[in-house]
């Protein structure tokens, strides 16, 4: 590799044999493999699936892995093989590392659905890092307009919630609820809106209702009072069970619940006339395809949606994830990296 790159780099490990713990460690810088960018990580998203791989919600992959599936950075070295981006280039490595290519899903386009999936900041190591290695077929071109801050938390945030608006079969002119409302739901309702959308956002917290106002929402409530109009869809991305009846008791005849979290505590029991009778839909969300993250950074590149940042500093991404936990985060928690422009 270029005599420029370090040996090693400062990153964050999580420990398989003890939930809840980010440590900071020196590791190699990672040598891409045929097929693989290397990038020099200027900017990493803050996701609420790095806290559940944290703390074991999901459970380990691998022992020490680096969190961090929303990086943004220059490629600094190619492996071989590698054609469609150069040294120099600005690539997003998002949460889809790897799929077969084979099975039924891959083949009918499905390929979220790929049992042999694999993933950034789970199966391999993501953004918590100086540097990572993404393969060039998983990594995407990112638009112009933005900074590395505000493009990281389209790769995930935004792109999932651009699955979930899909599978929540929004009408179009349709009345729209999103439960809870941090880096998805904010970037969602501005992609909603801009197609039309009346949005009504469904959040304990103050500021977030606020933030909802002022993105040009409908209305902000406490979910448990509920909108102030029935609901064509909706879309849950707050990880609380018992919302899944809330939600569902808002939809209007017809409507679809969208469940867009990768982890879910347990749904109570529902009452089938009160929530699930007049033919409404519930629906899983499970990751994405790489047509949903190309389609959404198109619509991204036209709609210019704008996360609402709170930046930390690399040295304290521990504290980045405590606060998420805590509901402690404005918008979108964003790591900066050091030296980065």
């Amino acid at each position: 590799m270029d005599a420029s790159i370090p040996e090693t780099m400062a990153a964050w490990v999580v420990s398989a044999d003890r939930p809840g713990g980010l440590e900071r460690a020196e590791l190699p810088v990672p040598v891409p493999a045929p097929g693989e960018l290397l990038v020099r990580v200027r900017a990493c998203g803050v996701c609420r699936t790095d806290l559940h791989v944290r703390d074991h919600d999901l459970l380990p992959h691998r022992d020490r892995v680096v969190p961090g599936h929303e990086a943004v950075g220059d490629v600094v070295a190619t492996g071989s093989g590698v054609t469609g981006f150069e040294v120099g280039a600005l690539i997003g490595i998002p949460w889809l590392r790897g799929t077969c290519g084979a099975c039924p899903y891959c083949t009918r386009g499905r390929e979220n659905l790929c049992l042999s999936s694999v993933h950034t900041g789970w199966d391999a190591d993501g953004g918590y890092a100086e540097y990572a290695t993404v393969p060039a077929d998983y990594a995407y071109e990112m638009p112009a307009g933005y900074s590395a801050e505000e493009l990281a938390p389209l790769l995930c945030a935004g792109i999932i919630g651009y699955r979930a608006l899909r599978r929540a079969d929004l009408p179009t002119g349709g009345r729209l609820g999103i439960y809870g409302f941090g880096a998805s739901g904010h970037l969602t309702a501005q992609l909603a809106l801009a197609q039309g959308a009346t949005v009504h956002v469904l959040t304990r917290s103050p500021a977030a209702q606020a933030l909802a106002r002022e993105l040009g929402a409908a209305s902000a409530r406490d979910a448990r009072t509920g909108p102030p109009e029935p609901l064509d869809s909706a879309i849950l991305f707050a990880p609380e069970g018992a919302l899944v009846l809330v939600a569902l008791e808002a939809l209007a005849s017809g409507g679809t619940l969208a469940i867009a979290g990768i982890h879910l505590s347990d749904i109570p029991p529902l009452d089938y006339q009160r929530h699930l009778f007049r033919e409404r839909t519930v629906r899983s969300v499970t990751a994405n395809t790489r047509e949903d993250g190309r389609a959404f950074l198109s619509a991204a590149a036209e709609h210019r949606p704008r996360p609402t940042l709170s930046p930390y500093d690399f040295a304290h991404a521990d504290t980045a994830l405590d606060d998420l936990a805590a509901d402690r985060v404005h918008g979108v928690a964003v790591l900066r990296m050091p030296g980065g422009p």
